[in-house]
């Protein structure tokens, strides 16, 4: 049978430096092929070929047998090749039901007609979302959900799916994973990218591996496991580095309290909580979507505006604060690592080395004269650089530009320089491939050794197991059980965080 996508010799270079080259690629009909290797190996960039968002340096593209330059996404999709990226591509302004049927709309529209046949169709993928919400009203999931449901409806033949289930909950994970199955038995060919090596070694029929651009490994999945996937991603082993040494590490002992919260609101999202975090350990919070983990964090560093009357009180080192900005925080030492890296995590059109520059800067109070120093910030991008491990094909290169896990590392960089007393990382591994987990991980590790308070705010159960030295589980609003991680496992959280 032939090949429904086809690479050979494939290269693709930015101002003169391969981003993946020499690389044979082949996908079958109704095949789901995953894509692995770590951020920065060019799996991105390859589908994005297929996708038509860039084109072939060198090398040539064959779909259906035929060979094509694809010049714009849409003459992709003209050809039944639609993709689903990591960070969404949807138009915030519009609703759902508007976002699905976008590009393919009739020449008379009703509005209502729209929004109960995206109703219907949302149903049909078991995918709960309101079609008449505005996508800029929806969290990090739901889009995630309308992003796969256009892609769905454009009944497009080739699929690439891009860490499509970095977002979503276990139950989420599972309607996808149905979802794939039955896209594969209607014929259509998926190329499947993610960090989450079990998702690769559960739904695809083939494994390719890239690593620092090259093609290093691709066969049936049967003949791969996880130890031999990691090892062909990053050339060595990393079993023992990643979640390995969850029941054997010793907890840091609790240092002085940091910060105190007690009895938090937030309309109905935060519930009268109350908890504690102290100086030198690493403080993991598990919760479902939904249960208020992540907007309790942000209340406090002034992200989000608790309720005016009974809001509750927080205390950073014994002294009661309300911040209504981030900006009085940071100053105060708090820093928030949002989980939404593209939306809220750093300046897309500007480089490294002025991102980090600009987490330097807020440290200043306003008001005076600022004295703008781009020697000092290429050397502040310099130390980060190399502290943080961040890549890229050209130091001058946006931060766009730049593979998701660099990106991630650059937002953690431009936190960190603010010199916080209290750190928040909310999904600091989403999106991010094995060998930057273990960097980022030792990272964190490192950061509680110094004596530094930190949180970790994650959804991936053996992460909050290997790295926290104490356990909060959140409900509906509100922190409703403390853990100690040498005692806990998996089911007894996951049971916190549901009952």
């Amino acid at each position: 049978m032939k090949p429904i996508v086809e690479m050979r010799g494939a290269t693709k270079s930015f101002r003169g430096i391969p981003a993946f080259q020499d690389v044979d690629f082949e996908l079958g009909a109704g095949e789901v092929h995953a894509l692995l290797g770590e951020n920065g190996a060019g799996k991105s960039t390859l589908t994005k070929v297929i996708a038509g968002v860039h084109t072939l340096t060198s090398g040539s593209l064959f779909v259906n047998g035929e060979e094509i330059v694809l010049h714009t996404p849409s003459e992709a999709l003209a050809r039944g090749i639609a993709m689903v990226y990591q960070e969404n591509s949807l138009v915030p302004s519009m609703t759902v039901a508007q976002n699905i049927y976008l590009g393919s709309e009739k020449a008379l529209n009703r509005l209502r007609g729209i929004y109960i046949a995206a109703q219907q169709f949302l149903q049909s993928l078991n995918f709960h979302v309101d079609p008449s919400a505005l996508v800029g009203s929806l969290g990090a999931a739901q889009k995630q959900m309308v992003e796969i449901a256009r892609a769905v409806h454009h009944k497009a033949k080739v699929i690439v799916f891009d860490e499509p289930t970095a977002t979503l909950t276990p139950e989420e994970k599972n309607y996808f994973f149905n979802l794939i199955q039955n896209l594969k038995e209607q014929g259509v060919s998926i190329i499947f990218i993610s960090h989450a090596l079990e998702e690769a070694l559960q739904i695809a029929d083939r494994i390719t591996i890239l690593r620092d651009g090259k093609l290093v490994a691709s066969d049936v999945t049967a003949n791969f496991d996880r130890e031999k996937i990691i090892r062909a991603m990053v050339g060595r082993e990393l079993t023992g580095e990643i979640y390995g040494q969850a029941k054997s590490r010793v907890p840091r002992k609790r240092g002085r309290k940091v910060l105190s919260v007690e009895n938090l609101s937030m309309g109905s999202i935060v519930r009268n909580t109350s908890f504690s975090i102290f100086a030198g350990q690493v403080t993991g919070i598990f919760g479902l979507v939904g249960s208020g983990r992540t907007e309790t964090l942000k209340v406090v560093s002034g992200v989000l505006k608790r309720d005016f009357f009974h809001g509750g009180e927080v205390k950073f080192e014994g002294k009661a604060v309300r911040f209504r900005v981030p900006a009085p925080a940071v100053r105060k030492g708090i820093v928030y690592v949002t989980e939404e890296r593209k939306a809220e995590g750093f300046f897309e059109t500007m480089g490294i080395a002025e991102n980090i520059y600009m987490g330097d800067m807020s440290k200043i109070r306003g008001g005076g004269l600022t004295v703008v120093s781009m020697a000092h910030a290429v050397e502040l991008a310099e130390q980060w650089r190399k502290r943080l491990n961040i890549r890229a094909i050209d130091p001058n290169a946006k931060v766009i530009e730049l593979s998701g896990g660099n990106q991630q590392k650059v937002v953690i960089a431009k936190a960190l320089v603010q010199q916080p007393k209290l750190v928040i990382f909310d999904e600091p591994t989403r999106g991010v491939d094995v060998g930057a987990i273990a960097e980022i991980h030792h990272f964190i590790n490192e950061l509680a050794d110094q004596g530094i308070a930190v949180v970790m705010i994650s959804s991936y159960l053996p992460e909050v197991l290997a790295v926290s030295d104490r356990i909060l589980v959140a409900r509906q609003g509100k922190i409703v059980e403390e853990m100690e991680p040498q005692n806990a496992t998996e089911e007894a959280i996951m049971y916190a965080a549901v009952h």
